[in-house]
C-alpha cells in the first residue's frame, strides 16, 4: 500500500485556533494511507533575503518537513479579509532562495473556517494566488467555506453529523488529487 505523507500548514498559531481543530477532525476522515505533519510556523523570523545563504534552524525544518510531503493541506482562518500574516511569511520562507522552492508541485488543499458566514473565502482566493504563482498544484473544486458553529463538531472532536458528508466529499476529491499528482 503506498504511503502519503501530508504536511498540514494551519494559519493560525492562536492556541485554541478554530483552524487546528479543523485539521485535527478532518485528518480522522482520510484513508490509513495518509499520514500527517503538523507543520509548525509560530517559531519562524521574518522572512528576510540576507538569510537566504545561512537560513536558522526552524526555516530549514520547514523546509525539510514540505520537502518530505508527498502533499500539502493549507488550514487557514482570514485576517482582514486575507491570510494571516505569518502563514505568508511560512509561504516565503519555503519558496525562497528564489528557484530552490520546495512548494513546487506539491498537491494542495485549501480549507478554512471561521465565525463569519462566509467563512475564509477571500483568505482562501488570495492563498490560490500565491499557490498558483509558486506552481501548487491546488484543488479548484468544491471550495469549502466553512463557518465555525455549534455542531461542526461532535462531543469527541470529530466532525459531525451535519458537515461529515460534505467535508468526507472534499477529502476524498483531495485524496484523488494527491494520487494524481504526487
Amino acid at each position: 500500500m503506498a504511503q502519503y505523507r501530508i504536511a498540514v500548514v494551519v494559519g493560525s498559531i492562536r492556541k485554541d485556533s478554530f483552524n487546528k481543530k479543523l485539521a485535527e477532525a478532518l485528518e480522522k476522515l482520510f484513508p490509513a494511507d495518509f499520514s500527517f505533519t503538523a507543520v509548525r510556523i509560530d517559531d519562524l523570523p521574518l522572512y528576510n533575503q540576507d538569510d537566504d545563504a545561512n537560513p536558522p534552524e526552524p526555516v530549514k525544518r520547514l523546509k525539510g518537513e514540505i520537502a518530505a510531503a508527498q502533499g500539502v493541506v493549507f488550514v487557514t482562518p482570514e485576517y482582514n479579509r486575507s491570510i494571516p500574516g505569518v502563514l505568508k511569511n511560512a509561504i516565503d520562507h519555503a519558496s525562497r532562495p528564489y528557484g530552490q522552492s520546495v512548494w513546487e508541485g506539491k498537491p494542495a488543499g485549501v480549507i478554512g473556517t471561521s465565525v463569519g458566514q462566509l467563512g475564509t473565502a477571500l483568505a482562501q482566493q488570495h492563498l490560490r494566488n500565491v499557490l498558483a504563482y509558486l506552481d501548487v498544484p491546488t484543488l479548484g473544486q468544491p471550495e469549502i467555506f466553512i463557518q465555525n458553529r455549534e455542531g461542526l463538531y461532535d462531543a469527541a472532536g470529530n466532525i459531525g453529523e451535519a458537515s461529515h458528508k460534505f467535508l468526507q466529499g472534499w477529502v476524498n476529491d483531495y485524496v484523488a488529487w494527491v494520487k494524481k499528482h504526487a
